[in-house]
């Protein structure tokens, strides 16, 4: 399966369009002769769409060099991920790599073809002074029709595609096109073809004074199914990035606890417990990996005894391997899309009866608590005071997540609190850190000394990291100082 990321905007024009001299846009000196291809597509979705909802397009297409089966993870306009797979003749379905890919933003439910779309394409190639090309503008005659309610639709279309290009000459071909009287398009030819049955589906901006605290967890759903693809092949940001987003949604289900059915959504905050574990176990060892080789490599030649680099090297690589695939497996498992479609509901419930002062009074008490935890953790020494500390980041964690779900509509002043808060939250971070990289270099030094190899390194290693612990704490002071200005909170007393 081959996977690549495309940048590109569509734009749609009137009967009569023609396409501009594109010369001059962002460096381009030539553009090539038109290149004829008809492209035959079919999308397959859930009975509900959720596939298109989620920001997925799942085709398999026939005609042009990439024909097969094709999977397209983000919205338009932006950097969307395409993953590839060849298309057998007799295909009753998506293949199993592919299928793997869609699970959370089907819910597990089964797919079936529920657009197709036809259409002549006539591509031309933007070339820069070297000949390198810079970009591919199509132009499409489309023909499109929804193969559940029949509706059947066309249009013109221009599709304009990065290759050496950068976003300048994206914005410069925009100009240059809406000049010529196009309109940029903001979905897809797949969105297009099922717009009316999405009508029917979509999922209404939540109101209300609550409406924020809904439209943030909604934000994180959609993050952990955005990540879910690239997540599966564990790539670093993706499992990051979903992790986060797991994290988001159990503080917001606890800080605002009260919008929901306490049972339904406790549960759903252990599922999302379970789920963030099993990407936690891959995060950690893909940031410890990383920490302790940049740490290596930092010594001076001298300081590096035995096979150091290779024994860490070992580690990590074997760890990596067992976390990843456990994490395959918890999202190949039923208990997955499960969450998922609870938390559906959860999320997409009208929100429930509370004013704004009821939600700032919850972002207040999340703030407040962090406070108290972190003064609490400040006046204790030793191992304890490392996990009281541990205890404070969460904490904190949790009170950043509250004031972002304000932030949108307070603006500079909340903005401002959560860059404070995330800048005490990685001070404790960086802490919390040394103390897990320390009980790393312990146990591989054990191991080290029961193979008969040289300790010395991992001795080092571990002094420094002590060290480094040691001048965490006055910045972690100064920081939680600078985060209670009352310049920076008084917002939060309004």
């Amino acid at each position: 399966m081959a996977t690549v990321v495309e940048r590109e905007r569509k734009f749609s024009g009137d009967d009569g369009f023609r396409l501009p001299d594109l010369t001059g846009c962002g460096g381009v000196v030539t553009v090539s002769d038109a290149t004829a291809s008809d492209l035959d597509a079919v999308y397959w979705d859930t009975d509900d769409l959720r596939l298109l909802r989620s920001g997925h397009a799942l085709r398999r297409r026939t005609g042009g060099h990439d024909a097969g089966w094709h999977l397209k993870v983000g919205t338009v306009g932006g950097a969307r991920v395409e993953h590839q797979f060849p298309a057998g003749a007799a295909d009753a379905g998506p293949p199993p790599e592919l299928a793997a890919l869609i699970r959370g933003a089907s819910r597990g439910r089964p797919v079936a073809p529920a657009a197709r779309v036809v259409n002549h394409r006539r591509e031309r190639r933007l070339l820069d002074a070297d000949g390198r090309v810079l970009a591919e503008v199509a132009e499409d005659d489309v023909r499109a029709e929804d193969l559940v309610d029949g509706v059947a639709q066309a249009w013109h279309e221009i599709e304009v595609e990065l290759v050496d290009g950068d976003e300048d000459l994206l914005d410069a071909v925009a100009a240059r096109l809406a000049g010529a009287g196009a309109r940029e398009v903001p979905v897809s030819k797949s969105h297009r073809a099922v717009a009316g049955r999405l009508a029917g589906v979509g999922d209404g901006a939540p109101a209300g004074p609550a409406g924020p605290v809904f439209g943030y967890a909604r934000e994180q759903r959609d993050a952990i199914v955005g990540n879910h693809a690239a997540a599966y092949q564990g790539d670093e940001d993706a499992v990051h990035d979903m992790r986060v987003a797991v994290r988001r949604l159990r503080a917001t289900l606890r800080t605002f606890r009260g919008l929901w059915d306490r049972r339904e959504s406790e549960a759903v905050r252990a599922e999302l417990r379970w789920l963030g574990g099993e990407l936690g176990r891959v995060r950690d060892i893909q940031v410890m990996a990383a920490r302790l080789d940049t740490a290596v490599h930092d010594l001076p030649d001298e300081l590096v005894l035995g096979p150091v680099p290779a024994r860490i090297g070992e580690r990590f690589a074997a760890d990596l391997a067992r976390s990843t695939t456990a994490l395959r497996a918890a999202l190949d498992a039923d208990r997955y899309p499960d969450l998922l479609t609870r938390l559906d509901r959860l999320v997409e419930a009208p929100g429930g009866e509370v004013d704004r002062r009821w939600v700032d009074r919850r972002i207040r008490r999340a703030v407040r608590r962090a406070d108290d935890r972190l003064d609490g953790a400040l006046a204790v020494g030793g191992p304890a005071g490392d996990v009281a500390l541990h205890e404070a980041r969460k904490r904190y964690k949790a009170a950043r997540y509250a004031v972002e779900v304000r932030e949108p509509a307070v603006g500079g002043p909340a903005a401002r609190l959560v860059k404070r808060l995330k800048k005490l939250q990685n001070l404790l971070g960086t802490h919390q850190d040394s103390v897990v990289t320390r009980e790393v270099l312990r146990r591989q030094a054990l191991q080290a000394y029961t193979e008969g190899e040289n300790t010395f390194t991992y001795g080092v290693l571990h002094a420094r990291q002590a060290e480094a612990a040691g001048h965490d704490l006055p910045a972690v002071v100064r920081a939680r100082d600078r985060a209670r200005r009352r310049k920076v909170r008084r917002w939060l007393r309004r």
